[in-house]
């Protein structure tokens, strides 16, 4: 089906939110089954953030992200076997077996490492914009983080040099308000993440998470803007992560109002709003039916991939944690 200009892009960014919706889908259920030992952060529900954002970066931009970020690494192109066998810890893996679902790396993507500790990746990303700017290069880096780390000095610290020295950064906060189990509510007094960018003196926006289309459109002018050398900019995106914190389960049992929450939540899943604009657009229902099997065919020779793949020799267990010794 011969589809214009933005269809295509509306549809290019719905594969790309239906592959991160089904390979955690699927990581999940390998979890369960005892297949993968390592703990797996799932981002089921906020997959337009990832989508969105990416969709506005070159290949030269650099991604920094967590411990909930399958979905930046597929979405800014890495190689779906590679993840899989790494969370899969084979030495195929996109980080050799040694890093898991939380160290992912596509250096060729501009993803340079994902990292648990919380708000660590924000400096990172940071780094990476001083060094483009001195440099003269025409790159923008992207930190993905939760609303969680926006509690630590990272945070603060990392929006006020950046905006002092207009660096081309892009601030992304993945707000699903929670930090591991506790609320948003219950560790602030205001609900106010995006009037940081005010105190450091940079523009922040807030959008619709769960719309890959605001996303998109939003994280495309502030990377145009970053580049020209206007400096950064704070986007919180506001969302819901339907799994725990960590983990196939859903934490129905987590405080008050998590059952409640989901009942609100789960009827804007990004993926069924994103489909129903297509169609509305134009896209025939058949073509988009089509997009499903395709990614699911995928995933499963990429688990094919990582079950069949080797896993590290033991006698590699202290490479690269030890200067080899010189004689």
């Amino acid at each position: 089906m011969q589809v214009g200009g933005a269809a295509a892009a509306g549809r290019s960014l719905l594969r790309i939110m239906l592959l991160i919706r089904l390979v955690e889908e699927r990581i999940g259920e390998l979890v369960s089954a005892g297949e993968i030992k390592t703990p797996c952060h799932l981002s089921i529900g906020q997959e337009a953030i990832a989508a969105g954002v990416c969709a506005a970066l070159s290949r030269q931009d650099t991604v920094w992200g967590g411990h909930r970020s399958h979905g930046h690494y597929l979405a800014k192109g890495g190689d779906l076997p590679e993840m899989m066998a790494e969370v899969f810890g084979r030495v195929t893996g996109c980080s050799k077996g040694r890093g898991g679902s939380m160290h992912l790396v596509a250096p060729a993507q501009g993803l340079y490492g994902t990292v648990p500790l919380v708000g660590a990746t924000i400096p990172l990303a940071v780094g990476a914009g001083l060094a483009s700017k001195l440099r003269h290069e025409p790159h923008v880096a992207v930190a993905f983080f939760g609303d969680g780390a926006t509690e630590e000095g990272h945070f603060h610290e990392s929006l006020n040099l950046a905006a002092l020295y207009r660096l081309p950064v892009l601030f992304v906060c993945e707000n699903n308000f929670y930090s591991t189990h506790m609320p948003l509510s219950a560790r602030r007094l205001k609900d106010n993440i995006v009037q940081a960018a005010d105190a450091a003196g940079m523009p922040g926006i807030r959008l619709d998470g769960n719309d890959a289309l605001a996303v998109r459109d939003g994280a495309t002018q502030a990377v145009a803007q970053a580049r020209a050398g206007a400096g950064p900019c704070l986007l919180e995106c506001r969302t819901y992560r339907w799994r725990g914190h960590v983990g196939p389960a859903w934490d129905l049992e987590v405080g008050e109002r998590r059952r409640s929450e989901l009942d609100e939540w789960m009827p804007k899943d990004p993926i069924l709003r994103l489909r129903r604009r297509l169609i509305e657009e134009g896209l025939s229902v058949e073509d988009l039916d089509a997009l499903e099997p395709a990614v699911r065919g995928e995933i499963e020779a990429a688990v094919t991939f990582a079950r069949e793949s080797p896993l590290p020799d033991d006698s590699d267990l202290f490479r690269h944690v030890y200067a080899p010794r010189r004689t």
